[in-house]
C-alpha cells in the first residue's frame, strides 16, 4: 500500500552551493517583504529632490530616483507587494489547475476529454496575452494582476497534474485499493497524491520565477499598483527615461528581479532532480 507521507532523497545528493546560495536569496527577499522596516529604516515615500539622481553610495545604497527618494528603501518595500501577488498567482494556477487535472485524470473518460479540450485552448493563448486579456476585464490593480497572471498558468499545472495521476491511477496498490472498495477521496489523498504532489510542486517553484517577470512586465506595463507605491516592475518603468544618465535606477531593482527569478529556477532545478533520484 502507499505510504501517507513524502520522502525526499539524501541533501547530499543536490547541488548544495547553488542550491544554498538560491535558499539564500529567496530568504532574504522574504525578509524584505515580511520585516521590509528591518532592512530599511528610510521611508520609500519620502522625497528629497535636493537628492534626486544621486549614484550608489554608503547612505542611497541602490541610488536615489528622480524625486530624491532612496532606491534601495524603495526595493524593499516593493518586495512585499511584488512577492504578494506573485504567492498569489502561483496558489491559484497550483490549485485549480491541480484540481482541474486530478478530476480529468483519475475519472478519465468524457470528463477527461471537455477539461483537456478546455485547457488546449488556454494553452493556444499566450500566457501574457491572456493575462492582459483578463486584466482588460477586471480592472488595473496588483490583486487583478495575480488573478491574471495564475488563471493564465492553470493550463499548465492540468497537464502535468494529470499526467502524474494518470501514472499512478493504474498502479497495483491504488487497483488493490479499487478493489478493496476503498472510497474515491480516500484514495486519491491517501495513496495518489503523495506520489504526484513532487513533480507538481516543482513545477510550482519554476512557475514563481515566471510570475515574477509576469507580475514586473504587467506592471512596468502600468496595469499594477499607481505610482507612488513601490512595486517592482513600476520601479523600472520610472527609471526607463534615465538609462544614460541614472543606470543604478532600473539595473539594481532589474537586477533584485533577475536574481528571484534565477533562484527560484535553481530551486526548481534541484526539486525536479531530488524526485527524479527518489523514484
Amino acid at each position: 500500500m502507499s505510504s501517507l507521507s513524502i520522502t525526499f532523497p539524501p541533501a547530499s545528493r543536490l547541488p548544495r552551493p547553488a542550491l544554498l546560495l538560491s535558499l539564500s536569496v529567496l530568504a532574504l527577499v522574504l525578509g524584505w517583504a515580511l520585516f521590509p522596516g528591518l532592512f530599511s529604516r528610510i521611508d520609500p515615500l519620502l522625497a528629497v529632490p535636493a537628492k534626486a539622481l544621486q549614484a550608489p553610495s554608503a547612505e542611497h545604497w541602490f541610488g536615489t530616483d528622480h524625486l530624491g527618494r532612496d532606491l534601495y528603501s524603495r526595493t524593499v518595500h516593493g518586495a512585499s507587494l511584488s512577492l504578494r501577488a506573485t504567492t498569489l498567482a502561483v496558489l491559484i494556477a497550483l490549485l485549480v489547475g491541480g484540481a482541474l487535472g486530478l478530476l480529468a485524470g483519475y475519472f478519465s473518460g468524457k470528463l477527461d476529454a471537455l477539461l483537456m479540450r478546455l485547457v488546449e485552448v488556454l494553452m493556444a493563448i499566450p500566457s501574457l496575452l491572456l493575462a492582459m486579456a483578463v486584466i482588460t476585464v477586471l480592472g488595473f490593480g496588483t490583486l487583478n494582476i495575480a488573478l491574471a497572471v495564475g488563471l493564465s498558468s492553470v493550463a499548465t499545472f492540468a497537464r502535468l497534474s494529470r499526467g502524474e495521476v494518470l501514472r499512478w491511477r493504474g498502479s497495483t496498490f491504488v487497483e488493490a485499493a479499487i478493489a478493496s472498495g476503498v472510497g474515491h477521496g480516500a484514495i486519491i489523498l491517501r495513496h495518489i497524491l503523495p506520489h504526484a504532489a513532487g513533480p507538481v510542486l516543482a513545477l510550482a517553484a519554476l512557475e514563481f520565477g515566471g510570475a515574477v517577470l509576469a507580475v514586473s512586465a504587467l506592471s512596468f506595463l502600468g496595469f499594477g499598483a499607481p505610482p507612488p507605491q513601490p512595486e517592482w516592475g513600476l520601479l523600472i518603468a520610472e527609471g526607463r527615461n534615465f538609462m544614460v544618465t541614472a543606470w543604478w535606477y532600473t539595473s539594481l531593482p532589474g537586477l533584485v528581479v533577475a536574481s528571484v527569478v534565477l533562484a527560484a529556477n535553481q530551486l526548481a532545478r534541484a526539486m525536479q532532480r531530488s524526485w527524479g533520484e527518489s523514484r
